[in-house]
């Protein structure tokens, strides 16, 4: 019993360093966020005065 238990715990240990190496491919400088994007503060509307 204890040699199959053995044989479990090695192939997971196995199967998860294989997974944490894998999953880490491709992940390469530091992580950023991207610039917002510039939206316009206001809508452009026609300047229009109303006298009382």
């Amino acid at each position: 019993m204890l040699k199959a238990f053995q044989i479990l715990v090695r192939r997971f240990v196995l199967v998860a360093s294989v997974a944490a190496v894998l999953s880490a491919c491709g992940q390469r400088g530091p992580l950023y966020l991207p610039p917002a994007a510039s939206a316009p503060a206001s809508p452009a509307l026609p300047a229009t005065s109303i006298a009382p």
